[in-house]
């Protein structure tokens, strides 16, 4: 399923990222998640996680589903973190911000292992766990 990716701050994510818990399991539950609307996971079959791939299919990250009123169909939201990060456009326009709203991904369900942030870190940019 193709979807705009948004990205923002929850309450709960600013108070465990200003709070040094980003290696905490309740920042991994808070913020390695995928909102999407009721329409939407549906269609992809009622998974309990997805598979979130940036527009080339270059860059991937598991998370887990959530479904809420919140999101209209072909939209999903990941609050902003380092799951969100791996697959936001990395392009800035020159302005050395990344493109954290309307990206460009494709979602599909996923056995994978959702990492936590260090094992994200770890596999991703440190080049092995």
């Amino acid at each position: 399923m193709k979807a705009l990716l948004n990205t923002g701050s929850t309450i709960e994510e600013g108070r465990l990222a200003k709070g040094g818990s980003k290696y905490s399991d309740g920042y991994t539950s808070e913020c390695a998640i995928c909102w999407m609307c009721a329409e939407d996971y549906a269609i992809l079959g009622c998974p309990d996680k997805v598979l979130v791939s940036d527009r080339d299919g270059k860059h991937k990250i598991a998370v887990y589903t959530k479904v809420t009123e919140a999101m209209k169909q072909g939209q999903v939201f990941i609050p902003r973190s380092i799951w969100a990060n791996v697959v936001v456009e990395s392009d800035t326009f020159s302005s050395g911000s990344p493109r954290y709203k309307g990206s460009p991904v494709s979602i599909e369900p996923t056995d994978e292992e959702v990492l936590s942030a260090e094992e994200v870190v770890l596999k991703l940019y440190m080049g092995g766990e």
